[in-house]
């Protein structure tokens, strides 16, 4: 029998073996290791803190546009509006009694020492000189608009095609330029504004009014330099409802069809009360040049804009060297909407506030429907030409005038009631009309 021997201790008697465990000990570091290791740390360390640094201001100004701070929203634009003068008869004085009653009245004086002066060249040209002063400081607030257009040629080569227009600085707020240009000048795929020392920007359409003519581009003022901002000057707005026939005016802009081309001429006629869509308005008509697709700007001699020049059809309109021009009191409620990113809404109705005279003749008292402009949010209800607009939303309406600011109060996709009165065979009849509005 072989002999058999038995676990020679416990380990191996339940399985286990032991082997050999080693454990290595590193040496300690030595000064110059430990020095050499800590002049590595502090400069990672001040690699990691530059870079640190420069990522975070890059990413401040991406992180302000994406997360912007509700209390940085851009500025309210507020344009107060005008009052339409009355015309009063003025007021008559006695004249005082003077010592000596055989003397001609003062007005008399005045009035023989400008019919008998001799007016010089130099008279002209100091004249002249201040008319230009005004121009050269508007020109301050005149920038050019580059409407670009992205294309594709035959070979799918890419393009890119440039309109030219001009635009008047009206707001300067800390976030934002806000600048007036032509519909025309914000049609195509992107916007670029060239300011006074040639600094391009990227802009982007704020609002327009197709009726009006005109649009509201803004620029970010972060993209413009200091010495740039710090000469733009916005043009200040003026009151179009004072000026007369015969008044004397500045044309900036493009009125010879290039930017920061200027003329100076007089308002030849006003029309009052001309029937647009859903508002009445003045036209002014000057013999002054005025380019209406490329921009054209008036002033009063005060340096104040006073409209901008419109295309018009009518005769009066398009004779030579005589411009149209859009007075700026009747659009100053639009251009607050427009400022403030508001669309204009549409109703689509041109009328005429019903004469006291008819309505003594027992006519209805409200706004009578001149037109109703086709695929308009009014022409879709069913309101007819003939119709009396006499109340909007349950408010009484009595004149074109209460019609405009009540448009101006509404909002685009807005739906209201209209009440009208239709006159049938005999006698008028009230009609009610949902409308949803729509944008110009």
């Amino acid at each position: 029998m072989p002999e058999v021997h038995g676990p020679k201790n416990e380990q191996e008697k339940n399985g286990k073996r032991n082997f050999i465990n080693e454990k290595v000990v590193r040496q300690p570091l030595s000064r110059r290791q430990m020095a050499k290791r800590g002049l590595v740390m502090l400069c990672s360390a001040a690699v990691c803190g530059v870079v640190a640094a420069v990522s975070f201001a890059a990413a401040v100004p991406w992180a302000e546009r994406i997360f912007k701070d509700p209390e940085k929203e851009p500025s309210h634009i507020s344009i107060p509006k005008d009052v339409i003068e009355t015309t009063a008869p003025p007021e008559t004085t006695e004249a005082p009694e003077t010592e000596n009653p055989q003397e001609p009245p003062i007005e008399e004086k005045v009035q023989s020492a400008m019919e008998n002066y001799r007016y010089t060249v130099e008279d002209l040209t100091s004249m002249i000189n201040s008319l230009r002063v005004q121009a050269v400081n508007a020109n301050k607030g005149i920038v050019v608009i580059h409407s670009v257009q992205q294309e594709v040629d035959w070979f799918n080569n890419e393009l890119e095609t440039s309109g030219v227009y001009a635009g008047a600085v009206i707001a300067e707020t800390e976030q934002e330029i806000l600048i007036l240009t032509p519909c025309d000048a914000v049609e195509n795929d992107s916007i670029k504004v060239t300011f006074g020392n040639g600094q391009d920007v990227n802009a982007r359409m704020k609002q327009k009014d197709a009726v009006s003519g005109v649009a509201v581009v803004s620029v970010d003022v972060s993209q413009l330099d200091k010495s740039v901002l710090q000469t733009i000057e916005p043009v200040p707005l003026g009151n179009s409802y004072i000026v007369r026939e015969g008044e004397m005016l500045i044309a900036v802009g493009s009125p010879a069809g290039a930017v920061h081309s200027i003329d100076y001429g007089v308002v030849s006629y006003i029309q009052k009360n001309v029937q647009m869509v859903d508002q009445n308005s003045r036209l002014m008509y000057a013999d002054i040049l005025a380019d209406a697709d490329k921009g054209t700007f008036f002033l009063n001699t005060s340096g104040e804009l006073v409209g901008w020049a419109v295309s018009q059809e009518e005769d009066i309109g398009t004779k030579e060297n005589i411009a149209t021009m859009m007075g700026i009191s009747d659009r100053k409620g639009i251009l607050e909407r427009l400022s403030n990113g508001l669309g204009a809404p549409l109703i689509g109705v041109q009328g005429q506030t019903v004469p006291e005279t008819m309505t003594e003749q027992g006519h209805p008292a409200g706004v009578y429907v001149v037109n109703v402009v086709p695929d308009s949010p009014a022409y879709g209800a069913g309101i007819q030409s003939g119709d009396i607009i006499t109340a909007i939303d349950g408010k009484p309406l009595l004149s074109m005038r209460e019609y405009q600011n009540m448009m101006e109060s509404l909002e685009c996709g807005q739906l209201v009631h209209m009440t009208v009165e239709r006159n049938g065979i005999s006698q008028y009849t009230e009609l009610e009309f949902q409308v949803t509005t729509g944008a110009r």
